[in-house]
């Protein structure tokens, strides 16, 4: 059963999120991948502000293909979130408060989604022109110079979404059998 979301997420409805459960994300999320993720890490590092305020929000990792004439956005499926891990506890201790991504999480981010009571939702990779057909509008916000990797600011009608980390920990990649048999 897919559950319907509206973003921002509040903390009751991310913690009525189960590893496993489909949902379909309505509202606004962000992009950044690791260009981005990095500059916003040295942001902060030398105490300057982020270039939007993370508190409450879902950052997508995803750097889209252009768009074609007419359209929105290219292609958006997600990419590997691992490649973000070194930045993430920080963000999320900040007031992240979900990820879309694909992939693993190191142990670093699974207690830092546990000590904040976040929620890492996976993508399906490869279906990035599917996808795109959720994402109704797509803006710059910042870092306009690195490409694809800027940060944008997306609204999205009914994305679908997997929650692979639920904010109790539990890690749908160890719960499901076939995906821990080497």
């Amino acid at each position: 059963m897919e559950r319907k979301i509206t973003t921002p997420l509040t903390k009751e409805v991310i913690s009525s999120l189960h590893a496993g459960d489909s949902v379909l994300l309505t509202g606004t999320i962000y992009t950044a991948r690791d260009a981005a993720h990095k500059r916003m890490a040295e942001a902060l590092a030398q105490g300057k502000p982020l270039p939007f305020d993370i508190r409450g929000k879902i950052i997508y990792y995803m750097g889209p293909s252009p768009a074609k004439p007419g359209e929105v956005i290219g292609s958006a499926g997600p990419t590997t979130a691992s490649r973000m891990d070194k930045y993430t506890p920080e963000l999320l201790d900040l007031g992240l408060v979900g990820m879309i991504g694909k992939g693993k999480r190191s142990q670093a981010v699974k207690d830092a989604i546990v000590r904040n009571k976040a929620v890492y939702f996976a993508a399906i990779g490869g279906a990035g022109a599917l996808l795109s057909r959720s994402i109704t509008s797509a803006r710059v916000i910042a870092y306009e110079d690195l490409g694809t990797e800027a940060i944008r600011e997306l609204t999205v009608v009914d994305f679908p979404a997997i929650v692979v980390i639920d904010s109790e920990g539990t890690d749908l990649y160890k719960k499901v059998s076939y995906y821990s048999q080497g």
